[in-house]
């Protein structure tokens, strides 16, 4: 739908939505408790995925820092903020890639019963963050960007339970690796859509579909 047909909280200013403002601080807070239990989960199990799923809380805790920063600022500050974070979004996932690429000659197999445990409660945390957040979708740059997140991050909690399962069926490590190398890809997708609307918004252009 068009922003000029928006009534709800989506089209107020994300400075003066008292909403949007409540659901960064708990977006925030959720994924940096949930990046600590994640990383001790990963180095315990030997997860890749759990690994990158717990770099993924950390970078979303500092990305919801800066549009909790830039809130008061005017619309290039947030779109600028927004291509820093597509930035981030985007060394995620080259990173997840080639961390997976490496893991590959390890032959060590990951321990699937703390990687479901664990998947299912980074689901239930990312699942409520989507939800809460679900409204903010159509933003600016900046504030799809946080959207965007939320989405991939519950995603990826999904095909990390599907890796535990699959592990455990096949006493190999692909599974876990397979799902590493997905979720980077969606990291690297959703930096190339918030970079590219950022961009438009700062050239002034019509922002690309969602």
């Amino acid at each position: 739908m068009s922003a000029h047909c928006c009534h709800d909280a989506a089209c107020a200013s994300p400075a003066t939505d008292p909403r949007w403002r409540r659901a960064l601080w708990t977006a925030m807070l959720l994924n940096a408790a949930m990046f600590v239990i994640e990383l001790g989960a990963s180095w315990s199990s030997g997860s890749v995925s759990l690994l990158a799923d717990s770099i993924d809380f950390f970078g979303d805790a500092g990305n919801y820092a800066i549009s909790l920063a830039v809130l008061g600022l005017g619309a290039v500050a947030r779109s600028r903020a927004a291509l820093f974070k597509a930035a981030c979004m985007g060394l995620f996932g080259v990173g997840v890639l080639t961390r997976a690429a490496w893991m590959l000659g390890s032959g060590a197999v990951p321990e699937p019963a703390t990687m479901g445990a664990v998947g299912l409660l980074a689901l239930a945390v990312n699942a409520g963050v989507a939800v809460m957040l679900y409204r903010f979708r159509s933003g600016d740059a900046n504030m799809r960007s946080v959207w965007l997140c939320s989405r991939n991050d519950a995603l990826g909690n999904l095909a990390v339970m599907l890796a535990a399962l699959g592990v455990l069926g096949t006493g190999t490590a692909w599974p876990d690796l397979v799902v590493a190398g997905v979720m980077g890809g969606l990291a690297l997708s959703g930096a190339w859509s918030v970079g590219r609307q950022a961009q438009a918004e700062l050239q002034g252009r019509p922002t690309p579909a969602h």
